[in-house]
């Protein structure tokens, strides 16, 4: 990455810096306007001291008395730059930090909206711990030299300021000047290019190392039920170890150069006392001049330390900002039309397939991908429900995703009421179509915020009549709170069955015209099925029937749609009833028996199959 190397650190630092002033040149102007008055008023208090110790202290000690209306007025001056120097520190602390709050928050927000607009095929590719990463401390690491920067750009004009006032003192401490602040700068461009190559390497393995614990932490009942804990342990162990060297060798460095860095502006000082005393003795300068001068190198020690903390920032940055900026760049987003499908009267939809061809992009982008999917073409009529049948592999949830356009065909069509998905809003898809996905993801919230989803026109009467087509009002009615019922990370307090039958509630709540069931009822017992797709085919409550494609293994669930599509190897072999089909494919007959058998010794009863009470006198369900 040609940023993360020493040569051009700097380079691509400035430039993210620029991005930060361009997009919030306000308050950037706020906190230089209070680094600058902070500034001025350092070299105003230098001269101010000097004043006081050429103009009032020494002439007293000579004198042996001082004169109060010179003392008053000193007092004043002091006083007067050091409330206008705190209203400079004031004003540049909460611009700086205003502003980097600011961007942190709204590249948070633009990372997430890309992470939502691009494909699945992308999320495939990337850890999601590194997705994590980020949205979180690649974004802090990209705008993290904010906070020091106005201040940075203070001291620049205080320098300048400092340089001239140097030279309209005196040529020979001018000199002296320009030999030390060349030289803090120079140091400062040394350590930020040694710098670059160790923040980088440390922003990624912070990464790795939040990839490792997601999938330990999500991977929980793996890991335990296999009894793989010290080996999870010991993966997380050398990653973090690799973490922990990076970090120390990125402090080996900086207990090296700050140093160095505190030293210059003391060497600094040294070499004015120095000078400056031989220029007193040549009558060149006198000792207010002598004493200004002094103590501003002493004052200007300080906020030069800024342009260095910018610059020891900017590898972490830009390695930060490398990373956010591969989201925000990733291509492949699905970019959606401007049709809609309202009618007057919901009705269910009708969806087709015309000769559909996809393939999955591969994890590495030099192999070649292969096809899931050739020339499938069907139709789910209005109304009606097709079963989508096949072995593990053969890409019925591929089509289930195609249905709902979490994909895009490589070639062919998918149109709803003969319109190209591709051309429908994304809110007028949303509105008709819903899928229920194989895994149920329950929000770590209420049962109500889980349904509703604060869509509008979905209140509690909408929450419980999907619930009583998904044959899940029982239950819920018996929870502690009811609809109020907190259901844990992932649903966690739920059973499996439950968990499906809340997820397609969800789904329901909406009234999609189109209703794609991706295996979404397996953890359920097959009476409870039968009785929701029963119900999904004429709701209780005299609404229109969804038109339905459910991907199905069990073949009371197969026996009720009204087609059977059989699919293998990702195409369509035969369609037709499951009575026709299991008399003239054989393939089919021998894949519905076998599932078939599976259930029937998946439901032969065990001596741990039975009922647990919880202790908020419910039941744990076996499906669980």
């Amino acid at each position: 990455m040609a940023s993360g190397t020493s040569r051009d650190v700097l380079g691509s630092g400035l430039r993210v810096l620029g991005r930060a002033i361009r997009e919030q040149p306000r308050i950037f102007a706020v906190a230089v306007a209070g680094s600058v008055l902070f500034g001025l008023m350092v070299i105003a208090s230098a001269y101010v001291v000097g004043g006081v110790v050429g103009k009032v202290v020494v002439p007293a000690v000579a004198r042996g008395s001082v004169a109060g209306g010179v003392l008053a007025l000193a007092a004043a001056a002091l006083f007067g730059i050091s409330v206008l120097r705190v209203v400079g520190i004031f004003g540049r602390r909460l611009g700086a930090g205003y502003m980097q709050y600011r961007l942190q928050a709204a590249y948070r927000r633009r990372v997430t909206r890309r992470y939502l607009d691009l494909p699945l095929a992308w999320h495939h590719r990337n850890a999601t711990g590194t997705l994590l990463s980020n949205a979180n401390s690649d974004v802090e690491a990209a705008w993290y030299p904010i906070a020091p920067l106005p201040f940075a750009v203070g001291t620049l004009v205080m320098l300048v300021g400092a340089v001239v006032s140097l030279f309209l003192t005196d040529w020979a401490l001018a000199l002296v000047g320009l030999a030390v602040f060349p030289a803090l700068f120079a140091l400062n461009v040394v350590y930020s290019r040694r710098m670059a190559p160790r923040q980088a390497r440390a922003q990624r393995l912070r990464a790795e190392v939040s990839g490792i614990a997601h999938e330990s932490f999500d991977g929980a009942l793996v890991v335990k039920t296999m009894g793989r804990e010290a080996q999870e342990t010991d993966r997380f162990a050398a990653r973090a170890g690799e973490l922990r060297d990076a970090l120390i060798s990125v402090g080996k460095l900086r207990g090296v150069f700050d140093p160095m860095l505190e030293t210059l502006p003391s060497l600094g000082t040294l070499a004015v006392l120095v000078v400056g005393a031989v220029r007193l003795r040549q009558g060149a300068i006198d000792v207010t001049e002598l004493v200004s001068v002094a103590f501003l190198f002493t004052v200007l020690a300080f906020p030069v330390r800024a342009i260095g903390w910018v610059l020891a920032e900017l590898p972490r940055s830009v390695a930060g900002w490398d990373r956010v900026r591969r989201v925000l760049d990733a291509t492949g987003e699905m970019p959606y039309g401007e049709a809609t499908l309202d009618p007057a009267t919901p009705t269910p939809a009708t969806l087709a397939f015309r000769d559909v061809h996809f393939g999955y992009e591969p994890a590495e982008a030099h192999l070649p991908g292969a096809e899931v999917l050739g020339a499938v073409s069907f139709t789910v009529p209005a109304g009606k429900t097709v079963a989508l049948v096949g072995p593990t592999g053969a890409g019925k949830s591929t089509i289930a995703s195609l249905a709902v356009r979490l994909v895009d065909p490589g070639t062919g069509t998918v149109t709803l009421d003969g319109v190209d998905v591709r051309d429908l809003t994304a809110a007028s898809l949303a509105a008709n179509v819903a899928l229920v996905a194989q895994v149920p993801f329950v929000f770590d919230d209420t049962v109500r915020a889980n349904i509703a989803l604060d869509r509008p026109g979905v209140g509690d009467e909408e929450v419980w009549a999907a619930l009583r087509l998904a044959e899940a009002d029982g239950f819920v009615a018996a929870l502690p709170d009811g609809l109020d019922t907190m259901v844990g990370e992932r649903g966690t307090s739920l059973s499996g069955g439950q968990r499906q039958r809340l997820t397609l509630a969800r789904a329901l709540a909406g009234r999609p015209r189109l209703l794609v069931l991706d295996d979404a009822t397996s953890a359920v017992d097959p009476r409870v099925e039968a009785a929701i797709l029963a119900g999904l085919r004429t709701p209780a409550d005299g609404g229109a029937p969804a038109s339905i494609l459910v991907v199905a293994y069990r073949r009371a669930t197969i026996a009720l749609a009204d087609e059977v599509i059989y699919v293998e190897h990702g195409r369509v072999l035969a369609r037709g009833t499951h009575t026709d089909l299991l008399a003239t494919v054989p393939g089919y007959a021998d894949l519905v028996t076998a599932y078939e058998q599976a259930e029937q010794e998946r439901e032969q009863p065990r001596p741990y199959d039975e009922v647990t009470p919880l202790t908020s006198g419910l039941e744990v369900e076996v499906d669980r």
